[in-house]
């Protein structure tokens, strides 16, 4: 039947809407990221080779300064597994979606980063999801094509930029000083909208809270796992309550 099909034109313009702050953010940033490889003395192709294979920002510029010093591979194995730790709780939250998503599951797992773990939160958030189990068929299929093409939007955004950065790099004096900001505004709006979209904040602030105090306990560095580790600990002690007030 004509209203149990999903519709793929409309499904591709929700999903391009919703990853247009993250295609902008990373087609900025990441020529910022290329720049970088770019005066390290590697060139586009291999901002390309990276973004394909690493697609972590973050440590994709700090893979800049191992590459330059011929770190030691487990050095970097190391580094590499401590910045991201962070994506084992995301990946509590969609790993049975993933599981549903037949042949795109490795996809899902290998793209998932901060940006489109929030938007697929906010889809859940917005269209009042309590109970997947409970979603309908066509429903769930037309969110799992959103989530793919946002995540394959955002990708093809950062190599973009990636590539074009390192072109840029070898034709024009270009300086991108301060761009990264784009990330922290983007982190910004979706957590305002998540913010509206929800009654219940108890998670939000305990985020923020638990956030700040081991920012100021342990510094920079080191807050981020400990602050997800005791966030993730104390929403499974209050869910009950949450889940009443909700």
């Amino acid at each position: 039947m004509a209203g149990e099909t999903v519709d793929r034109k409309e499904v591709l313009k929700q999903a391009f809407v919703k990853a247009l702050p993250i295609t902008g953010s990373y087609l900025f940033v990441s020529m910022a990221y290329g720049l970088t490889m770019q005066e390290a003395g590697l060139s586009w192709f291999w901002s390309l080779f990276t973004s394909l294979t690493v697609y972590t920002g973050a440590f994709q510029f700090v893979l800049v300064t191992f590459l330059s010093s011929g770190a030691l591979i487990l050095t970097i194995a190391l580094t590499a597994l401590f910045m991201n730790s962070r994506q084992f709780f995301y990946g509590l939250t969609f790993v049975e979606d993933f599981k549903k998503m037949g042949k795109r599951y490795p996809y899902m797992v290998h793209t998932m980063t901060d940006e489109t773990y929030a938007v697929n939160c906010s889809m859940l958030s917005s269209e009042v999801i309590r109970d997947r189990n409970a979603e309908k068929e066509n429903d769930r299929k037309r969110r799992f094509d959103i989530m793919f093409y946002v995540a394959l939007f955002s990708r093809i955004s950062w190599m973009v930029g990636a590539v074009l950065g390192g072109i840029l790099g070898q034709i024009l004096p270009v300086k991108l000083e301060g761009i990264d900001f784009c990330m922290t505004a983007l982190f910004i709006t979706i957590a305002i909208d998540q913010w509206r979209s929800v009654k219940v904040h108890l998670p939000a602030l305990a985020g923020f809270i638990g956030g700040v105090l081991l920012l100021l306990l342990i510094g920079k560095d080191y807050f981020l796992l400990p602050t997800l580790i005791l966030v993730s600990g104390l929403l499974l002690i209050c869910e009950r309550k949450v889940e009443a007030h909700e």
